[in-house]
């Protein structure tokens, strides 16, 4: 994949924007494509600035706070900016049940499934994280899947694939976004009741949340209808889902 045109030198804004599933592809820095030519100057003079301050005093925290930082500016909306989406409130509720009681359930959109239930997007058997960033554009345009996740899976049997985000910090440790563990030692201590479901969206938060919209079956989730783990074959059921920032607790 390439951002330069044949025969011709790269400007400054297709360098920034070569982060953004370009030549230069890295998802963390792919807010740098949001920036004005100015903002990713000095985005870059002030990472500098801050690694040389880290060969000094060896503190990575601080190139790290930045890159976040910057990201964040990254991902805000100009107040002149167009908003294809506008929500009037959040999707909490107040807590009727005692925690220790209610039964809690963990949906994400980062895009995990269990090994041998490969949700196959766009029909393709075994996409690589590659291919899930080279073909964004399809997948802005794609219904989301659903996939339930064992509560007690291995870990070294869950997968996860996203054209939408970094997936290293997550294949690294999965509660990144998926904090599946951290919901089970909940249970454990007795903070909450029994975790009752673990799943994951595959899919982008695009026009096709408002497209595709689900019933939502037990403990609040419709669940895909695919195949069970382990399982070849099977028929697709054609399913919607909404898909719901990651990751989000849900209870009964």
């Amino acid at each position: 994949m390439t951002d330069i045109p044949d025969g011709s030198g790269e400007s400054f804004e297709q360098f920034k924007n070569s982060f953004s599933y370009g030549s230069r592809s890295d998802l963390s820095f792919k807010f740098l494509k949001n920036l004005s030519d100015e903002d990713a100057a000095e985005f870059f003079r002030g990472l500098l600035a801050e690694v040389g301050e880290t060969f000094d005093d060896g503190d990575v925290g601080r190139v790290h706070e930045y890159v976040i930082d910057w990201q964040a500016r990254g991902y805000t909306p100009r107040p002149d900016a167009v908003r294809h989406y506008v929500y009037e409130d959040r999707p909490f509720a107040p807590l009727r049940t005692p925690l220790s009681e209610a039964r809690v359930g963990l949906l994400t959109s980062s895009g995990h499934f269990m090994a041998g239930d490969d949700p196959e997007p766009l029909g393709v058997a075994d996409m690589g994280q590659q291919e899930a960033e080279d073909r964004i554009s399809e997948f802005l345009r794609a219904t989301p899947d659903l996939s339930v996740v064992d509560r007690d899976l291995p870990a070294e049997d869950l997968r996860v694939r996203h054209g939408g985000y970094d997936i290293r910090s997550v294949v690294k440790d999965h509660n990144v976004a998926l904090p599946r563990d951290r919901l089970l030692e909940a249970e454990a201590a007795g903070l909450d009741g029994p975790s009752h479901l673990v799943a994951s969206v595959h899919g982008l938060e695009t026009s096709a949340r408002v497209r595709q919209k689900r019933v939502l079956g037990e403990a609040g989730v419709h669940r895909r209808s695919r195949r069970q783990p382990g399982a070849r074959g099977g028929s697709r059921e054609a399913s919607k889902t909404r898909v719901i920032s990651s990751p989000a607790f849900i209870t009964t």
